[in-house]
């Protein structure tokens, strides 16, 4: 089980010859040799960790190692907790929609718009109605006109095999 994925040397791990000792409450202690430095936290019960192995000399620090990895996977959590996922809702139709369905799927659109997800929206053609792919453009630019109030096309009509797709994203709340 790893306790961090950054994997930091500590303690006996540190194996360089002397190395710039930063103390608990920040301060710099200078160089010094390992050992010393690993005495120093021994004395007050705290680990040696390195913190910029790049550097010359590599730069310690005398921490509570375990408190540090607590904190950070807590840093970590939070992060995920704050993060917005944003979901590509779809919204079909047919060329053939009468208008009632179409005003349920308007007002489905907008409620997706609202809650912050992307719309694909299609319309398929069925059968020889694949003849008159005007009339899925016409539906999609109505649709696109409906929508207007809360979201923008992302991405415009576009003929995919038997179907027209266009892609809505809501707007940028002001």
């Amino acid at each position: 089980m790893t306790i961090s994925k950054q994997e930091l040397q500590i303690n006996e791990e540190i194996r360089d010859k002397e190395i710039l000792v930063i103390d608990a409450d920040g301060t710099k202690l200078g160089v010094l040799s390992a050992k010393e430095a690993q005495q120093m936290a021994y004395d007050k019960d705290l680990d040696l960790v390195k913190i910029a192995p790049q550097a010359t000399p590599p730069v310690c620090r005398i921490m509570d190692y375990g408190k540090y990895c607590f904190e950070q996977q807590k840093r970590e959590k939070e992060a995920r907790k704050n993060q917005k996922t944003v979901a590509i809702k779809e919204i079909r139709m047919f060329s053939t929609i009468d208008t009632h369905d179409f005003e349920t799927k308007v007002n489905q659109a907008t409620k997706f718009l609202e809650g912050g997800d992307k719309l694909k929206v299609s319309v398929r053609f069925r059968k020889r109605a694949i003849a008159h792919p005007q009339l899925g453009e016409e539906l999609l630019e109505r649709f696109k006109e409906a929508v207007s109030a809360v979201g923008t096309v992302d991405k415009p009509a576009k003929m995919e095999g038997r179907s027209i797709v266009m892609f809505v994203a809501p707007k940028a709340a002001k």
